[in-house]
């Protein structure tokens, strides 16, 4: 018999965000909650995160990704330019970030706008993927209808065969993006539903926060 989700409940009282305590960088935050996640020993991927787009057709459409780099510069990760992914941020680069770590009751929002990376960037980040990932790349038209799985293994073979002791080619619509953020939101499960919400902005030169209600 099926559980009733009404009865679905779990108590948050891991952590919290205490007023006194709100770096006035969102960079910082996400940072210092980053690693908290990366050094937990249950949490198999830190960096995979929600990215949400909408293309010309107004359908929201999200997936799991992962994160490569962040910094000042934005969020970086990569993709097919030729999937459902790059389309729709060619025909509009407004996007949403999303990381969720139920371990310790957090979650960090992002929206912003994604832009491509250089050529010469994407080629070094090509490069230095294993190159099982590299042949991976270029034997998936990711998003495109194939026949089966095994045209794709067949294609990954024919591949690995052609490129056994050459260098890879990058792949003409593979490459990077670097998402440039405008708002945070960052929440820290709490109990009795009262969740932690707190929220960055951009302005002009710098950053303002606010408390939301749960």
């Amino acid at each position: 018999m099926n559980k009733n989700l009404n009865d679905y409940r779990k108590s948050y009282e891991k952590d919290r965000i205490e007023d006194n305590a709100i770096p006035e960088d969102p960079l910082q935050f996400f940072q210092e909650w980053f690693n908290q996640a990366d050094n937990s020993e249950d949490i198999f991927e830190a960096n995979a995160m929600n990215i949400a787009t909408v293309g010309k057709n107004m359908i929201p459409k999200s997936r799991i990704i992962l994160l490569k780099a962040f910094g000042l510069e934005g969020f970086h990760f990569y993709t097919n330019y030729s999937s459902d992914k790059g389309k729709a941020l060619a025909e509009n680069p407004n996007c949403c970030l999303s990381f969720f770590w139920p371990e310790l009751e957090k979650q960090v929002i992002i929206q912003g706008t994604a832009v491509k990376i250089s050529e010469e960037q994407s080629v070094a980040y090509f490069h230095s993927r294993p190159k099982g990932s590299q042949l991976g790349a270029m034997a998936s038209d990711q998003s495109s209808v194939i026949p089966s799985r095994a045209y794709l293994e067949e294609k990954l073979s024919s591949l690995e065969e052609k490129y056994d002791s050459e260098e890879i080619p990058k792949p003409k619509d593979w490459g990077g993006y670097v998402f440039q953020p405008e708002t945070f939101e960052f929440w820290q499960g709490r109990e009795s539903r009262l969740h932690d919400r707190i929220r960055y902005k951009k302005t002009t030169n710098s950053w303002k926060y606010e408390r939301l209600a749960p």
